[in-house]
Order: structure tokens, then sequence, then C-alpha cells
């Protein structure tokens, strides 16, 4: 699996951790590109295109949401997103995490409603770090990394 190919999926649950604005910027720039209605629940960097802004929960009808903090909402919270999130499978899901999470997911009850898991790591000045995780059943099944080092 490629981070190009993650981009073009129609359907699925991508949890983003570690705060990767840019390559969040990027998903959510394609995917309004390519005409998908896209509801964010905010923003933290700028879209390029139009992007409405509400609460994801409570507005259906939209293409892709964008759901940010997950893991620090309260318990509560986190049990009414569970439940949204099973109901729609259908649906495309950009969950944005500050906090990095990796290999810890297997700890998070999320596992269980996500597709994919994009952690971000900035190791040093120049390299930054990506590892891809595809999740089945809230089982890791597939994960690859990515290092990108930048040219001075």
């Amino acid at each position: 699996m490629k981070l190009s190919d993650l981009i073009n999926v129609k359907s699925g649950r991508i949890l983003m951790s570690g705060g990767p604005k840019r390559i969040a910027r990027i998903f959510i720039n394609e995917w309004v590109r390519m005409g998908f209605k896209v509801l964010a629940e905010g923003l933290p960097f700028v879209v390029d295109g139009e992007v409405f802004i509400g609460n994801p929960l409570e507005n259906p009808g939209f293409d892709a949401y964008l759901i940010l903090n997950p893991l620090s909402k309260s318990k509560s919270e986190r049990e009414v997103l569970y439940g949204w999130l099973a109901e729609n499978r259908d649906k495309l899901v950009l969950l944005y995490e500050t906090k990095y999470v990796g290999d810890s997911i297997v700890r998070y009850g999320i596992r269980n409603f996500i597709d994919y898991l994009l952690a971000y790591r900035r190791e040093t000045v120049d390299t930054e770090v990506i590892k891809l995780y595809c999740l089945k059943n809230g089982r890791i099944v597939e994960s690859k990394e990515f290092i990108r080092r930048g040219s001075r």
C-alpha cells in the first residue's frame, strides 16, 4: 500500500496521529478537488478548496468528514463517536489526532472503528517518518514505513 492509494479511497476511516498537518491538508485538498463535499469539525490547517465547518455527527449528507482529536475526547463523546463511525462505514472519515499513536493503537478502543492509521513523527530537523497501518477487526494486518529526508 502506498500513501497515494490512501488518498484515492472512496470510503473508510483513516486516523492520522502525530499532527501531520501537511499530509492531512493534501488529503482534504485532493478530496475537494475530486468533487467531494467535505465537512470539518474545525480546520487546524489552511485548505485551498471549499470545506464546510460543523459537527460531523449532526450533519449527514457529506461525502467526507474531518474529526479532530478523537482520542482526546471525553469517554462519553468517544462512545458517541464510535457509534457514529460504526453507522457510517460507507463514508470517508479522516480522524486527525495531534498526539502520536503508532503500534500502541491496539490499546485504544478506536482501533475497532478505523481502517487505516497513519502515524507521523518528525525524527530530526530534516527527517520525517510516516508509518501506515492497515487494520481489520481492530488488528494490524499490514504496515509500511516511509521516511522523508529533506535536502540541504
